[in-house]
């Protein structure tokens, strides 16, 4: 489950970045990825943990770091404690491709037509294993079912099955040190 949580953190954590993209910035519209962001949908080529049973997110701060890295914060609840877990993605030479923990996990932003909606599409290696991860992010916590069409075009064109894709339930960040 940890790994999971990781892999949709380092995702999120890539969208702040996304103004770096060609094309993302239109005229009269600044995109800024720092602030809060929200993990709509998510799909997988592995299992996902738990998919069975209601995934629940918390929205994820995104702060810029020298250099063009950026820092992803958020909050899980493990054993009935509550967490804060921190990430750094470290910006690549190759325009919207971040790494984290030395090169392990891959995370290219991909931007949608639809206003403040990015697609993290990731390649992680963890203990001898590959997951392919496809992440929808949004400013906003609700499910805007234009990105969510897109985001199905997204996922099957990078091998991923449509019929994998889950949407996790937004809530409250907790409070680290608490139940």
């Amino acid at each position: 489950m940890k790994t999971l949580i990781l892999t949709f953190g380092l995702g999120l954590l890539a969208a702040l970045r996304a103004q770096d993209l060609p094309g993302v910035e239109e005229e009269n519209q600044e995109v800024s990825g720092t602030g809060t962001w929200y993990l709509k949908a998510v799909a997988s080529d592995k299992k996902i943990p738990g998919k069975n049973e209601s995934l629940s997110v918390t929205p994820i701060m995104v702060k810029s770091l020298e250099g063009g890295s950026v820092e992803l914060k958020f909050t899980v609840l493990v054993g009935g404690q509550c967490h804060e877990i921190s990430v750094i993605l470290e910006k690549t030479d190759e325009p919207g491709k971040y790494t984290a923990y030395e090169g392990r996990h891959v995370v290219y932003v991909i931007p949608l037509s639809v206003q403040d909606h990015y697609v993290l599409y990731s390649e992680n290696n963890w203990v001898r294993h590959q997951i392919r991860m496809a992440k929808l992010l949004g400013r906003d916590p609700e499910v805007n079912q234009e990105a969510l069409e897109e985001f199905e075009k997204v996922v099957e064109a990078r091998g991923l099955k449509t019929d994998s894709i889950s949407i996790p339930k937004q809530r409250e960040a907790c409070s680290p040190g608490s139940a």
